[in-house]
């Protein structure tokens, strides 16, 4: 007979932090995004890893303070490493509305900040022209690991983001979202113009070389 797993509850114990709260937030992030990517509920992931369902929200919430013992449990559930519980894959999906932009002035010209981002990498710019169809578009593959969309739309509204995280948008709003998940865009009105910004983290571009007596880099 298969004994039954006991539910552990760590709501006292945490993580060794200085900044326990952007921790938190990261980590509960991080299993909520797993979770909605496995269609699985809070009550079957608590089955997978022995916590309690109790635990699981107030992880999800922020707020769990989980311990070592606890990620690990989690991410076997999950099947990702634990320390991928602890990385940022892709950023949360950021959207400023339209009134809420702050525009600088300048000598000869004002500007709105819409987002930042940094590293080095691959950067695609394109504008986006959707029209509104009889049914919702199928969704688009998830792109390579680190991908994010930065979408300005310039006129009509828009649905678009990952598949569990869509936000509506309109003229003036902003949204950036990961792109290494499935994702889909939706037009909402006749017709839709939007900028879109893809980055990607920088990769080789060249395999090493080869060379007799063992293997070169091509830097070297």
């Amino acid at each position: 007979m298969r004994a039954s797993r006991l539910f552990v509850n760590n709501d006292d114990m945490h993580i060794k932090s200085d900044t326990l709260a952007r921790e938190n937030e990261l980590v509960a992030r991080n299993v909520r995004r797993f979770r909605l990517e496995r269609a699985m509920s809070l009550g079957e992931l608590a089955r997978r890893s022995g916590l309690s369902k109790q635990t699981l929200s107030k992880i999800e919430q922020g707020v769990g303070n989980p311990t070592v013992e606890t990620l690990s449990l989690l991410g076997t559930a999950l099947d990702v490493p634990a320390r991928r519980l602890l990385t940022e894959w892709g950023t949360p999906v950021y959207v400023q509305r339209q009134g809420e932009g702050e525009w600088s002035e300048a000598a000869n010209w004002t500007e709105r900040l819409l987002d930042e981002t940094y590293g080095s990498g691959y950067v695609r710019t394109l504008v986006l022209r959707l029209e509104r169809g009889d049914r919702d578009p199928e969704p688009i593959p998830a792109h390579s690991a680190g991908t994010l969309h930065h979408l300005y739309v310039i006129t009509g509204k828009l649905r678009t983001g990952p598949l569990n995280e869509a936000v509506d948008l309109a003229a003036g709003d902003f949204v950036r979202f990961p792109g290494d998940v499935p994702h889909r865009h939706v037009c909402l009105s006749e017709r839709v113009v939007a900028h879109v910004v893809t980055t990607l983290p920088q990769v080789r571009q060249f395999g090493p070389t080869v060379m007799k007596g063992g293997v070169v880099p091509p830097s070297a």
